[in-house]
């Protein structure tokens, strides 16, 4: 059995926060991806909307992800990012082949509104 050098494949840091954020935003109990202010300009001025709040760094064969979430009011903060890390972390492996060394959760918010898009804060005492 003969080996054949057919070249190297590299994925781009971009790919991979890109399957992060795309995943993460689909993990019941996230409300949305958080950017610092910097970021946030950042993305606005580049376009970048799918990576906001998503930070990687990848090898050759491994890659690690930071990610800064907004959860929802009412959730089990700890079981939605034990969540968000292992649905991360398969998506990640299966597509790109990379082995996922860490995924970091920095929850940076809890969003108060409720599914009318009302604030459950401010709501009224009296009617």
């Amino acid at each position: 059995m003969s080996e054949q050098n057919t070249g190297v494949v590299r994925i781009a840091d971009d790919v991979v926060a890109i399957i992060a954020g795309l995943t993460a935003s689909k993990v019941p109990g996230i409300a949305s991806m958080s950017a610092g202010i910097t970021e946030g300009w950042a993305k606005r001025v580049s376009g970048k909307n799918l990576t906001k709040g998503v930070n990687v760094e990848v090898g050759e064969l491994e890659t690690a992800v930071d990610l800064k979430v907004i959860v929802e009011y009412g959730v089990k903060i700890n079981e939605v990012c034990r969540q968000l890390q292992q649905q991360v972390k398969e998506a990640i492996e299966n597509m790109t082949g990379l082995t996922v060394v860490e995924v970091n959760v920095k929850v940076e918010g809890v969003d108060v509104t409720d599914s009318k898009g009302q604030d459950q804060a401010s709501e009224r005492r009296v009617k």
